[in-house]
């Protein structure tokens, strides 16, 4: 019943800009955590920002100061600004929202990924 749809990805060259979009199908209702995980050959899924409901943030150490997250909570979208971009910021990048009631178990979602590659 949620879908996500995610759209942005591409080539940039190193040190260029580009922003991730992530839209939650309609009727999906709301969600407590809204973010974007990556992962790169080789390794293993990270993090790279989320934001809550209440507007608190975390972004991963490897992006910290690099990149800016978002949410429209009216149009149930989250969105990913990337500048600076390196080469080590080339991944698959996926959208991910999660919800949860005290004490119940959290209900994640993933996107079907969208490719970043950082090359000159």
């Amino acid at each position: 019943q949620v879908q996500l749809v995610e759209s942005g990805g591409g080539l940039v060259q190193p040190g260029g800009s580009l922003t991730l979009s992530c839209a939650v199908s309609s009727g999906a209702g709301s969600f407590n955590a809204m973010g974007w995980y990556r992962q790169a050959p080789g390794k293993q899924r990270e993090l790279v920002a989320s934001i809550t409901s209440s507007g608190g943030v975390t972004y991963g150490d490897s992006v910290k100061g690099r990149v800016t997250i978002s949410r429209d909570d009216a149009k149930n979208t989250v969105e990913l600004q990337m500048n600076n971009l390196k080469p080590e910021d080339t991944a698959v990048y996926y959208c991910n929202v999660a919800r949860w009631l005290r004490n119940g178990p959290v209900h994640q979602f993933w996107g079907q990924g969208t490719q970043v590659a950082v090359s000159s």
